[in-house]
């Protein structure tokens, strides 16, 4: 039996480090009807029910494509109901990678604090077809809240303990790796940081690896210079 939206909302405040935020993510997803779900603000991965709703969040980031990245101003609820009709054309890079994933659709409702936006909420399902009215307004209620919770949790500073979550309610920015690894490439390179990231995006889909573990790979051992 799916949770009510009140239930989620209470096991989201009673969440305050990862393995229970996990937690709740996953019963956030059961009861608007998903596969999983995984929460981005800005470039930032910062909250995931499962492996394959963060794959999904890197493999948008890798790409640069894909209904998360492409949200503009929109207020409501994107849906993608048939996965590869809809996004082979747009985005075929992205589509194909989450069809290997055995992601059929996409559901994405954006963040607002106010009226700015400042992220993104996205569920897949492994079958096609759309919400129901109930699941898609839930899902906005849901990320309102959640909207809140993040700006109360957001750490203030690069100290290792508050980068990890290990702070009641804290988020956890799970890319941290990632922009150590940018910067090692770009001081070992001798190149921009934007051009060191486009790199380390080029070598986790070169080898097939997620973005988190290339950037584990870079910062685990010492990287010849013609090596990216």
């Amino acid at each position: 039996m799916r949770s009510t939206v009140q239930e989620l909302l209470d096991g989201l405040h009673a969440a305050a480090d990862a393995p229970e935020r996990r937690r709740w993510a996953a019963a956030c997803a059961r009861g608007l009807g998903l596969g999983g779900l995984a929460v981005s603000v800005g470039q930032e991965l910062v909250w995931f029910s499962d492996d394959t709703s963060a794959r999904l969040e890197d493999l948008q980031f890798v790409f640069g494509q894909g209904p998360s990245r492409h949200l503009a101003e929109a207020t409501g609820t994107r849906e993608f109901p048939d996965l590869t009709r809809l996004l082979q054309m747009q985005w075929p890079q992205f589509a194909a990678a989450a069809e290997e994933l055995g992601i059929a659709a996409l559901f994405v409702w954006p963040l607002h604090i106010g009226a700015v936006r400042v992220g993104t909420m996205t569920g897949y399902r492994r079958a096609t077809g759309p919400l129901t009215a109930r699941e898609s307004s839930d899902g906005r209620v849901v990320a309102d809240a959640l909207a809140r919770q993040l700006l109360d949790g957001w750490p203030d500073n690069g100290e290792p303990d508050r980068v990890c979550g290990a702070g009641a309610g804290s988020v956890g920015l799970h890319r941290a790796e990632v922009h150590q690894a940018t910067g090692v490439l770009s001081e070992l390179l001798g190149i921009p940081l934007a051009e060191a990231l486009d790199r380390l995006r080029a070598r986790a889909f070169a080898s097939g690896r997620s973005l988190p573990d290339s950037a584990r790979h870079i910062l685990q051992q010492e990287l010849p210079r013609d090596d990216v």
